[in-house]
């Protein structure tokens, strides 16, 4: 019988999708007061592959990701994604009191939790589905990409953005950290 081991630390990470670099800068300090310190920060991209969130955010959206310096527990990530929705609650929160009548977004923010290890990047969701694992209040798991062979692998659920590989060269960046921690 094998005996139980603890898991691997990981490398947690979250993707942070916004209308403007100040919410994305507002965004990523709110993760580092919430979650810890930041040791890796992306370039910023256009977040145009998909409308779905236009209607709840605006347009157009950036994405941006951060990778935390201490390393994670992967049993943290339903708690790590219970965190970030109440970090996206708080910037909902502020802009509607700014200006009810406002045009502004209904949801400011869009932060996707999740970690790294050598193999797979896992993504947290509170949306069950066919590939999705449920962890605890709420919260499910994925694989959205696997690492073989030297490069990120796309699956067959996994989002445009992420399986388009303009991710990967900080996906790799936040995995050789997570290898030499």
């Amino acid at each position: 019988m094998a005996q139980v081991q603890p898991p691997p630390p990981v490398k947690l990470i979250c993707g942070i999708i916004a209308a403007s670099g100040e919410l994305l800068d507002a965004a990523a300090s709110a993760l580092a007061e919430a979650v810890g310190p930041t040791d890796l920060t992306s370039a910023t991209w256009p977040f145009d592959l998909t409308d779905y969130y236009h209607a709840q955010m605006g347009c157009p959206l950036w994405r941006r990701f951060v990778s935390f310096a201490r390393p994670g527990d992967p049993a943290d990530l339903s708690r790590l994604k219970l965190l970030t929705n109440d970090i996206e609650a708080g910037f909902a929160r502020r802009a509607a009191q700014g200006d009810p009548a406002s045009s502004a977004p209904r949801r400011p923010v869009n932060l996707d939790v999740g970690y790294i290890e050598p193999s797979k990047l896992v993504l947290a969701s509170m949306k069950n589905f066919s590939h999705r694992i449920y962890l605890a209040h709420g919260v499910y798991a994925e694989i959205t990409l696997q690492f073989a062979k030297g490069r990120w692998h796309s699956l067959p659920w996994t989002f445009p953005d992420y399986a388009s590989g303009r991710y990967d060269e900080f996906l790799t960046a936040a995995r050789d950290l997570l290898r030499n921690q």
